[in-house]
């Protein structure tokens, strides 16, 4: 179990007291509170003893006692016999995807057009389907064409890699469910990000395994110290990390940590998946890194569903040849019977320009994160967009947990947006919200001008923490 020591907790709330309009012990709690919802407290984690907190801040224990039976109270703190208190979130109801989207404009995707390139390539594809036609097309593994042309792409940034080393996937969901349930037994521990991509969570949990969050922020990025205690306290089987353009905080983990991270995870056993779907986004003009495998053994999962089209169900796994031996055969036994080869074709051809289409890519990503920091500093001046370098998405602070009331109100304005929720383990973040800047100026501005008249709806309203609004997350 994670702990939190006194000065670690002192040093979240710096600034608790400046905000307190009643008494100290619910300021106190509130800011906990808050921290839990946005994650920066993961569930599970023992906070300090109530004598040593209120040493640390100068507080009388009675203050701090009183602040910890608040959270109790309204379902924030267990207290366990051995164990001290707790940090959870209160009881829920059953949650049902929100999958179908009709005549709405939707946000809950963070997706872009498809590169003109996509046409282009998909003719040339045809054209050269016929000399593919005497294969049958059951392949776990997928063509050895596109298998090769994966494994250059890696062995020119760095990374030598031969075709074995590479299983096509029917996109980087379809790789993300394949390693959970090859590598995963039911009640193993699996490291995951916090916030993190919905659907990558929902299929590590699917295969049994329980989560161990560790905290990503857009300005500091992962935290070490709960990266160090994940590792070592749990003994995590998987650590599933997207450390290239992170969804939703747009951070890039430095060389630093990553050298932290596989010294963590070989000193643990732990294989570590590395989703490299939003690599290659960066924004500002800085370098991309090369891949993690570079700094020693990690599993790669990559796609062109973000770059460049997400009509193109296509992805890959590149690890070493026995796991990918075994991600096949497991395919093969309880998936499916292989990826489409005339999507293979696709992906080969464009491949070849991939580079190109990158460059396309991040000019019209740059333009599009402007605009939107250009409107919602107009619009929403109180909520904050931080600073994104690279990536498809602003994880943004909207300085109230309601995140998910707005989700709500936003449906009456027309428009489909994830709550922060989403993105959390059973319901954090609701002081935050996922805004895409995949999409042209003015779509962006009919997105702001339904958040903006939506929170002119919810702020107006009591302070309350409800279900998420569950919508279908890409």
């Amino acid at each position: 179990m994670a702990s939190l020591s006194a000065r670690a907790l002192a040093a979240l709330i710096v600034g608790w007291r400046d905000l307190a309009n009643g008494p100290a012990y619910a300021a106190l709690a509130d800011r906990v509170r808050l921290l839990i919802l946005d994650g920066r407290i993961t569930l599970g984690t023992r906070l300090p003893a109530e004598r040593e907190l209120a040493a640390q801040l100068g507080l009388s224990r009675t203050t701090v006692s009183a602040a910890y039976a608040d959270l109790r109270d309204s379902g924030y703190l267990d207290s366990l016999r051995g164990s001290g208190s707790v940090a959870r979130l209160p009881s829920r109801g059953g949650i049902v995807p929100d999958v179908f989207v009709t005549d709405q404009l939707d946000f809950s995707k963070a997706v872009l057009p498809a590169h003109p390139a996509v046409a282009d390539a998909a003719q040339r594809a045809v054209a050269a389907l016929p000399s593919f036609l005497d294969e049958s097309g059951f392949d776990p593994m997928g063509m050895r064409l596109a298998r090769q042309a994966i494994a250059d792409r890696y062995t020119a940034r760095g990374l030598p890699t031969d075709a074995d080393e590479v299983l096509i996937t029917v996109g980087a969901q379809h790789a993300i469910v394949l390693l959970a349930h090859t590598l995963l037994s039911r009640g193993d521990r699996a490291i995951i990000e916090s916030p993190s991509f919905p659907h990558a969570v929902e299929a590590i949990r699917a295969a049994g395994a329980r989560v161990v969050a560790v905290p990503v922020t857009p300005d500091e990025g992962w935290d070490a110290s709960a990266l160090e205690q994940a590792f070592q306290r749990t003994s995590p089987v998987l650590a599933y990390l997207m450390p290239d353009n992170h969804n939703p905080t747009g951070a890039t983990m430095p060389r630093a940590q990553r050298e932290q991270v596989v010294a963590l995870a070989a000193e643990q056993g732990t294989t570590l998946i590395i989703d490299e779907t939003i690599g290659g986004l960066e924004l500002d003009g800085q370098a991309a890194q090369p891949p993690f495998a570079t700094l020693g053994r990690a599993v790669m999962l990559g796609s062109l569903g973000k770059s460049v089209w997400g009509g193109l169900r296509i992805g890959w796994i590149r690890a070493d040849r026995e796991l990918i031996q075994r991600v096949a055969r497991n395919r093969f036994a309880a998936s499916d019977l292989g990826t489409p080869i005339l999507e293979q074709l696709i992906l080969v051809d464009l491949l070849a320009d991939l580079d190109r289409i990158l460059d396309d890519r991040r000019a019209y990503l740059r333009a599009s994160r402007d605009h939107l920091a250009r409107r919602l500093a107009e619009d929403l001046p109180s909520w904050r967009m931080p600073t994104v370098a690279g990536g498809i998405a602003a994880w943004v602070n909207i300085g109230l947990p309601i995140s998910s009331q707005l989700a709500l109100a936003a449906r009456n304005e027309g428009l489909v947006i994830a709550a922060g929720a989403r993105f959390g383990v059973e319901g954090l973040f609701e002081r935050f919200i996922r805004i895409p800047f995949t999409y042209p100026p003015d779509v962006i501005d009919r997105g702001v001008d339904a958040l903006a008249a939506a929170w002119r709806s919810v702020a107006r309203t009591p302070l309350a923490v409800t279900d998420g609004d569950y919508a279908q997350v890409v």
